[in-house]
């Protein structure tokens, strides 16, 4: 057993010298992943979590907690870190149909599939709400299912898409969904006990299984075979049930030893010769022993774990070979199954004790005592005939195993003609002492098929698989036993058989046809490739001793030994004999010497004189020799017994073949009764022959892959040229379809051009409509305000003109005596009249100017209104055309960079030139943007400095304004003060004449009256005309303010030119 340290490693050696697994538990390899803290602290390990084997089964997978994945190559002695997943896996598996990937399940839920060689990330599946704990791969290796606690997922592994989800009920949860193999059939297994089996691409469910009577068995793990025959389900018991999927019934269930409780994990370890009908099923228990069990004896065969280091999960590679195990230490284990089972290849104990005689001496002849006793009776022919140094027949059967007598075999066969059936085997194996060498066939079996016999299956199609595959194993073991049986080309039908006879019980069949190949054909192949002539000859010679016109009717049709008698020899006798003839003849052949066997075959033409005699053509010999007829075996037997007693010794075949010798205990003896350069020439030539079928292969690959290749450039080729004419055919269609739109642009331009001409014109009509209306209104407001003003005028005057009249009839009732006051006071009223409408008209005055400056300021005011209408218009009319143009130029641009990009697809030999002209273009194209931007600072510049003596002007017409309404307003002072001092001397004059007047003091008082409310009356119109201008006047002042402050606050509109 040997240690290894992955940490902090990317790659590596497994180990450094040979492999030797332990003897006790078979343990070859122990890996671990550990680092020593900080400050001498303990190491710390990190537990390995998943392992699994690839289809070969020699190479490893196995991922650790912190999400490091290894490669275990056991074949070539490699490590390496293969993905770094930073995610602990969940479940492994590699893919059937892409060797060099592998998917695996991460605690965060998903499924990836990485690359061994390239350590590259092919594929991230997310779907799962939980983790991910089993997954299975399609045989081939299409599809896969992986299971979580919740669902089950069936992915496709060429498009990494997920083709179906398994829904589950809540109270129903999954356990496994797996595929079985070498089939299309998925099963699935629930948590109430209940199994299904579906159809993979329909889906369609086949057949469920029923759920055992009795107690729950509440199923936890579960295993198939490989034929997909048979699957094993444990669960929280000692038992495990065994279900035929064929039949849908329960087989078996074995019971597993007391101490178990629950099954973890299961899996069947494969068997190359069983064809899939695995035996050996490994049981993970929750004691941490995983036990291995042959489900057909129901024996325990060997154990892994203990109680100390517990096994937690584990994976048995596709050969059968290795087992590999993720222990309760966090370290991974890998041992080797022939060392494990290399307990079950000893011999069993014997049940007999043997007993052997050492008293060699009393069993020793001279060979002058044989040749004294040459002529004896029948009876003691073979005993006579024995060489020095061997023992006699009647000492020798006294030394046969299992106490049987020899003596008492013959008597028997002789009164009955053959064995009992029930005894037959095991008194064959007594009379032959099969050694029954485990270890040595085991050896010979674990070299695996030999090449010459790995089709068999295409020379001898048998319908039975396992019959098959037994005889393939058991040429397989005779040819890596000596090389001639490997290019013995009768040898498949010379071990059929007894392979038949034998198939339960491999080793026995393998050891009876190599004791009968070195006893009874040691001379076979001497003369090989040739049928043996010398043996042939032995047949000829005893033909013409005992019937010698049989053989002169053989040489007259030309009908050879190799045609009567070899036959015969290379298929012992089954194809001209049945099952029971078969076993009786061989039942004598074993029992006496092995010139018997040559015997028979003479004594078989013989006792067919008659049909032999009859037949003429050379192909009736040979129909008869290799087809059962007529002929009655106990006849045949009893010829050949008379045959071997009444032969002449020099011509007898005893006296060319050797005695009896069994196969040797321990190691089988070396067998090299051949030409040995023939053989070796024969291997050479076939092995030449093999290599040059290889190459022939390898070239006929290599050429198919070169004219798939050639046919896929081809067929891209082709479909570069389709697609380069349609890309050219689009380009010309699109090119028309860009000219066709841009002359429908054109025309929309212009249709647009005419359209906005017609708007502005519509709204310069709809302005000046609006102005004219406007201007209407007006006139019509001011026509209405002076119509208003002459009427209150008309009123007043009236009202002044009735006062004035009620005036001048009171004073001419109250003045009719006085006639000279009376004419004083008319012209009185006279001055006053006049003082009125000058008043009068000044008023007319003030108001008709007062309206005039509210229309220039009005006018003014329309005036800046509509050039700011005029300028906001400009600027929108400026952004669109700007919008437009950089419209245009973004098409302009675009259509630039198709036609470069169509150009570089065509022109690729012109980059560089194309490169240069792409800077130049740049240049020009930074050398353009910098000039209108230069023109856009500049006409910026020119907006602002505009806007700023625009400010000014408006400033300069507010100062202008101002000084206007001042004088205005010094003007209507002056009248204003004009008009007092007109009125001040009006009173003035009035005072003076009532003083120098002689009227009396009533009169005077009432003159003094009627002035002072004149004086009152002129004073109190006066100041209601002053107050409503300084209001006006107030009024005008405080909009202009208002309108020079928005003026101010407000930023001239930014002026965007076109690029």
């Amino acid at each position: 057993m040997q240690t290894l340290d992955v940490c902090k490693k990317t790659s590596g050696k497994i180990w450094h010298r040979k492999p030797t697994p332990s003897s006790d538990n078979g343990l070859m390899l122990r890996v671990s992943s550990s680092f020593a803290g900080a400050l001498s602290t303990p190491s710390h390990t990190v537990r390995f979590l998943h392992a699994t084997f690839d289809a070969t089964g020699d190479n490893l997978l196995a991922g650790d907690h912190q999400g490091n994945i290894f490669l275990f190559d056991i074949n070539r002695n490699r490590f390496s870190l293969v993905q770094k997943t930073g995610h602990p896996c969940t479940a492994l598996a590699f893919s059937l149909r892409r060797k060099t990937e592998f998917l695996v399940g991460l605690s965060d839920y998903s499924l990836k599939c990485y690359d061994t060689d390239t350590k590259d990330l092919v594929a991230w599946m997310k779907g799962h709400e939980s983790a991910i704990h089993s997954i299975s791969v399609h045989a081939s290796g299409r599809y896969a299912l992986t299971t979580s606690a919740d669902v089950a997922h069936l992915w496709d592994l060429d498009t990494f898409q997920r083709k179906r989800k398994l829904n589950i009920k809540e109270d129903v949860g999954v356990l496994q969904v797996f595929f079985l193999p070498l089939s299309n059939t998925i099963i699935t297994c629930f948590r109430d006990d209940s199994i299904f089996a579906w159809e993979s691409e329909s889906l369609d469910c086949r057949f469920q299984l029923p759920v055992p009577p009795g107690n729950s068995p509440q199923y936890r793990a579960f295993a198939a075979t490989r034929d997909g025959r048979v699957l094993a389900a444990g669960g929280r018991s000692r038992f495990v049930h065994l279900w035929s999927l064929d039949t849908r019934r329960l087989l078996r269930i074995v019971e597993l030893p007391n101490k178990v409780t629950s099954v973890k994990y299961m899996e069947f370890v494969p068997d190359n010769f069983q064809g899939g009908a695995d035996q050996v099923l490994g049981v993970l228990c929750q004691d941490g022993i995983m036990r291995f069990i042959n489900i057909d004896t129901c024996k325990l065969l060997f154990d892994i774990g203990t109680i100390e280091n517990r096994v937690c999960n584990a994976s048995i590679s596709a050969n059968g070979r290795y087992v590999a195990t993720v222990m309760d230490d966090g370290n991974l284990h890998l041992y080797s199954v022939p060392a494990l089972s290399s307990e079950l290849n000893k011999p069993p104990a014997p049940l007999v004790k043997v007993v052997a005689s050492n008293k060699m001496s009393d069993t020793v002849t001279t060979d002058n005592d044989n040749e004294k006793n040459l002529h004896k009776s029948s009876t003691s022919l073979s005993r006579r005939r024995r060489p020095k140094g061997r023992q006699t027949q009647d000492d020798d059967t006294a030394s046969l195993p299992e106490g049987l007598d020899m003596d008492k075999l013959k008597a028997i066969l002789k009164e009955f003609g053959e064995y009992p059936y029930k005894y037959r085997m095991f008194i064959w194996r007594s009379i032959l002492r099969l050694p029954e060498n485990h270890a040595a066939y085991g050896a010979l079996v674990d070299k695996g098929a030999h090449p010459a016999y790995s089709k068999l299956h295409e020379a001898y199609p048998i319908k039975s698989r396992k019959l098959l595959r037994v005889l393939q194993r058991v040429l397989s073991a005779l040819a890596h036993w000596s090389p001639i049986f490997g290019e013995t080309q009768y040898l498949p039908m010379l071990a059929f058989p007894f392979v038949k006879l034998f198939q339960n019980n491999h080793l026995v069949c393998f050891e009876i046809i190599a004791t009968l190949l070195g006893n009874w054909g040691g001379h076979w192949f001497e003369y090989f490739p040739n049928p043996p002539i010398n043996v042939l000859a032995m047949v000829e010679n005893i033909i013409a001793h005992h019937d010698r016109y049989l053989l002169q009717h053989f040489v007259k049709c030309k009908v050879t030994s190799q045609i009567y008698g070899w036959p015969l020899l290379e298929t012992v006798f089954s194809e001209v004999l049945t099952k029971d003839e078969w076993l009786m003849m061989w039942d004598n052949v074993f029992s006496n010497h092995p010139s018997f066997l040559l015997m028979v075959v003479a004594a078989y033409s013989i006792c067919a004189r008659g049909p032999l005699m009859q037949c003429t053509e050379l192909d009736d010999f040979k129909y008869f020799f290799h087809h059962r007829n007529a002929v009655d075996v106990k006849q045949v037997l009893k010829e050949a017994h008379r045959l071997m007693s009444s032969t002449p010794a020099d011509i007898h075949p005893c006296k060319s073949l050797e005695e009896y010798k069994p196969l040797t205990r321990g190691q089988y003896p070396v067998f090299n009764k051949y030409p040995k350069f023939i053989v070796d020439y024969q291997v050479q030539e076939r092995e030449r022959i093999r290599q040059e079928e290889m190459e022939y292969l390898r070239q006929k690959k290599v050429s198919m892959e070169v004219q798939r290749e050639t046919l896929k450039k081809q067929q891209e080729e082709e479909a570069w040229y389709r697609q380069q004419q349609l890309l050219t055919e689009a380009e010309e269609k699109r090119r028309n379809m860009i000219m066709h739109e841009e002359e429908k642009l054109v025309d929309q331009r212009k249709r647009l051009f005419a359209m906005n001409r017609e708007v502005k014109l519509k709204e310069l009509q709809l302005l000046d409509a609006a102005r004219q209306k406007f201007l209407h209104f007006q006139q019509k407001q001011r026509e209405a305000e002076l119509k208003r003003l002459d009427d209150e005028m008309q009123r007043k005057a009236l009202m002044r003109d009735q006062e004035t009249a009620a005036a001048l009839e009171e004073g001419e009732i109250k003045n009719l005596e006085l006639q000279l006051q009376k004419k004083m006071f008319e012209q009185e009223l006279f001055r006053d009249y006049a003082t009125a409408s000058h008043t009068l008209r000044t008023e007319k005055d003030m108001h008709r100017k007062q309206v005039e400056l509210e229309e220039r300021i009005q006018n003014r005011l329309r005036d800046a209104e509509r050039e700011r209408e005029l300028e906001v218009r400009k600027m929108m009319s400026q952004n669109l055309a700007q919008a437009s143009q950089k419209n245009i130029d973004m098409w302009a641009h675009k259509e630039m960079q198709h036609r470069h990009q169509l150009e570089d697809l065509e022109r690729e030999a012109k980059n560089v030139q194309l490169s240069r002209l792409h800077v130049q273009n740049r240049e020009l194209e930074q050398e353009v943007h910098d000039l209108m931007r230069r023109c856009h600072d500049t006409r910026e510049d020119e907006t602002e400095a505009g806007y700023r003596d625009l400010l000014a002007d408006q400033d300069e017409w507010e100062n202008t304004a101002s000084r206007r309404l001042k004088s205005l307003e010094e003007d209507i002072h002056t009248g204003r003060q004009h008009s007092r001092d007109l009125s001040q001397q009006a009173i003035d004059i009035v005072n003076r004449y009532q003083r120098a007047s002689n009227f009396d003091n009533s009169e005077l008082y009432d003159s003094v009256d009627t002035g002072d409310n004149s004086k009152l009356s002129f004073e109190r119109s006066r100041r209601t005309f002053d107050d409503q201008e300084i209001a006006l006047l107030n009024g005008v002042r405080q909009l202009r303010q208002r309108l020079a402050t928005e003026s101010r606050g407000r930023k001239p509109p930014k002026v965007h030119e076109g690029d």
